[in-house]
């Protein structure tokens, strides 16, 4: 399927329906694709692209190429196969927490269409754990790179519990991923962007990677920021980012900031904003982060990626790999190839596939 097909044909039918439940039947339907060797390798044939200049290795780990889709979108690792065989070079499951939970009430996801945005509220919705790590360690044989994207239950913060959280996790996806995300930056679970700040974020790394130290988890952790932070708060992150063994920024999650002319009718939602209005905004914050790090720690960037002049500003940004999520599901399953091959087009390299 094309974009313009599903642009024009598909989509706007879809767009009459609950988001969420849309979103249901994708990933089912994704899921039923994956359990097909000979579906799978139909969709490679189609979707995929190809290149040896597309290849890169970031903190150690081999990627096809540096277009990722974003947590959030396979909450529970259900279709991390046919997700990967619609061309991108990694998947980043999650937020996955220790024990199950529901997250926030329904409605919690909004299509603002006329922006190319989506606002949500999910609040780490998702099946725990333990069911989500055994449901990755039967997808071993792969030729992706896997992320998990970790948090804690909504529960443990109003009880100080969070770094247990993590250290649970960390654990738990060890064994099964190629890199560990923590986050602490969704604007959904209350309390959770306070372990940005300078002590709290200093007294988690320390935890962590005490823990990684002791039990010799050979994984490499990323920390996945968001783009509302100060210049100051973002100067005081990277010092503390820098004095750990972190493996990596995911810069950015969604923003709670709203643009002053919109006129949408979902305008007033709370939560996490992303798409088109987050792009200029991300990547000011990744060129941001590039010139404190001096280059020391790779970024994924993410927010506001639809095509190759999207993602190619990221990454003369100073962005090592990308991710997007919004444009996925505004533009549809070619949405990877297409900008795979602009980027590759805009560089004047060969395209295989």
């Amino acid at each position: 399927m094309s974009q313009r097909v599903y642009r024009y044909l598909l989509y706007p039918l879809l767009a009459k329906m609950d988001p969420e439940a849309v979103h249901h039947s994708a990933l089912s339907g994704l899921e039923k694709m994956g359990c097909s060797a000979r579906a799978l390798a139909a969709v490679r044939r189609w979707y995929g692209v190809r290149s040896p200049f597309l290849e890169r290795t970031v903190f150690g780990v081999h990627f096809a190429n540096p277009l990722g889709l974003a947590a959030g979108f396979d909450k529970n690792g259900r279709a991390v196969a046919a997700l990967a065989a619609l061309g991108f070079g990694h998947i980043e499951v999650g937020t996955v927490t220790p024990k199950p939970q529901d997250g926030n009430p329904k409605p919690r996801l909004f299509r603002l269409q006329r922006e190319g945005a989506l606002i949500n509220r999910l609040g780490f919705p998702n099946d725990g754990m333990e069911r989500v790590a055994a449901r990755l360690s039967r997808k071993q044989s792969r030729d992706y790179v896997l992320g998990v994207n970790i948090g804690p239950n909504k529960a443990s913060i109003a009880t100080g519990q969070v770094i247990p959280d993590y250290l649970a996790c960390l654990d738990c996806f060890a064994p099964v991923a190629d890199y560990v995300t923590i986050n602490i930056s969704s604007p959904n679970t209350p309390g959770l962007r306070e372990l940005q700040g300078g002590a709290s974020l200093d007294a988690l790394l320390a935890a962590i990677f005490r823990h990684v130290a002791n039990w010799r988890l050979a994984v490499p952790v990323l920390v996945k920021i968001a783009p509302d932070l100060a210049t100051r708060e973002i100067e005081e992150a990277v010092g503390i980012l820098l004095s750990y063994p972190v493996a990596g920024i995911v810069a950015t999650n969604t923003t709670v900031s709203r643009p002053l002319d919109w006129r949408d009718r979902y305008r007033q939602e709370q939560g996490g904003l992303s798409g088109r209005p987050l792009r200029e905004h991300s990547t000011g914050v990744i060129r941001r982060l590039a010139v404190l790090t001096e280059g020391r720690l790779p970024i994924i960037g993410v927010g506001g990626i639809f095509a190759a002049e999207d993602a190619e500003e990221k990454l003369r940004a100073g962005a090592s790999l990308l991710q997007l999520y919004t444009g996925f599901v505004y533009q549809g399953p070619a949405t990877p190839r297409e900008i795979l091959r602009g980027l590759m087009l805009r560089t004047g390299w060969k395209v295989e596939g």
